[in-house]
This record gives C-alpha cells, sequence and structure tokens, in this order.
C-alpha cells in the first residue's frame, strides 16, 4: 500500500464511489486498554456489532482482520512499552467499524507516528510478522493515514467489500 496522503486512501475509492461520511449506514466504536486483553475484547465488540448488521460471508474475515489490527497496534504503537501487560490502564488505542451500503471499514487508531511496515513473509512458520500479510489477505484493501490537529498518532484501517443483499 502507498505511504502518503493521497495514495495511503487510495482503495477505499479504487472501483467504488467516493466515500461520503454522511452515507455511513452504521458506525460503532471502542476504546481499548493497552493490554493485550484488549484484542479479546475488540473481538467481542466486533462480533456482537457485525452481529447486528449484515455482513454476509464477510463475518469471519472482519473478525480476523481486526484482531490482527488491534493486535499490531498494542504490539508496535504503545509508546514505550515492549510489554503491553506493563503498560498503562489508559485507553491507547480505538476501534472503529464503519459500514456503507456496499462495504465496511474497520479502522484501528493508535498513538504512534511510526509507518505500518508488512514483513517479508516467506516464512510463514514464523509466531510474528504475518499481521499485516494477513489484513492484506483478507480484506479488500488496507491502508493507514496520520492524525492531524489535536489528536495524535495513526490510523490503520482495512477495507471490505459486501454483496448486496437481495
Amino acid at each position: 500500500m502507498g505511504t502518503n496522503g493521497s495514495t495511503m486512501l487510495k482503495p477505499l475509492r479504487q472501483g467504488l464511489p467516493p466515500l461520503d461520511p454522511a452515507a455511513v449506514s452504521n458506525a460503532a466504536s471502542c476504546a481499548l486498554p493497552a493490554r493485550y486483553e484488549a484484542v479479546r475484547e475488540a473481538r467481542l465488540f466486533t462480533r456482537r456489532t457485525l452481529g447486528q448488521w449484515d455482513v454476509g460471508d464477510r463475518f469471519d474475515d472482519i473478525c480476523l482482520v481486526v484482531s490482527e489490527l488491534v493486535t499490531n497496534a498494542l504490539r508496535h504503537a504503545v509508546p514505550g512499552e515492549t510489554d503491553c501487560l506493563a503498560a498503562p490502564q489508559g485507553r491507547a488505542v480505538r476501534l472503529h467499524l464503519m459500514r456503507w451500503t456496499g462495504r465496511l471499514v474497520c479502522a484501528v487508531r493508535d498513538p504512534s507516528h511510526e509507518t505500518p511496515v508488512p514483513r517479508d513473509s516467506d516464512d510463514f512458520s514464523a509466531e510474528s510478522g504475518r499481521g499485516l500479510f494477513l489484513v492484506d489477505s483478507f480484506s479488500d484493501g488496507w491502508g493507514w493515514h496520520p492524525l492531524a490537529g489535536s489528536l495524535s498518532g495513526k490510523v490503520v484501517w482495512a477495507l471490505f467489500r459486501l454483496q448486496a443483499v437481495e
């Protein structure tokens, strides 16, 4: 994916009409603590939310990608902590789910300004380093953008195309 402003958001626009924030049909978000248990909380929140929305056969893909995005945020973006278990109890990460008629976006906000970089995935048996590879494999596109103004950090997002309900 791209690494600067215009290319980072390009997959959100490829082959689809532009996103109109006013046209969001469903949206939900939750703050997550800087602990690895937050990954489970994010999965439960996502499952409950998607259970209320009709996302068809993308349910499992979306839940997997949310887990990977939140894990990456906790592992790589919580400031000054290499072990999230020791991190302050503050809410360092926020998960956003936004649904339009034909697509859904999962976005994870974190306090880091570091560019998310997929590791070379030649070794599929490695215990770590596959997160963004999985995000890329199970979503229809992903990217990131830095936050501006009073918000500090970045947002890493993944896009899912949804089947039309008949």
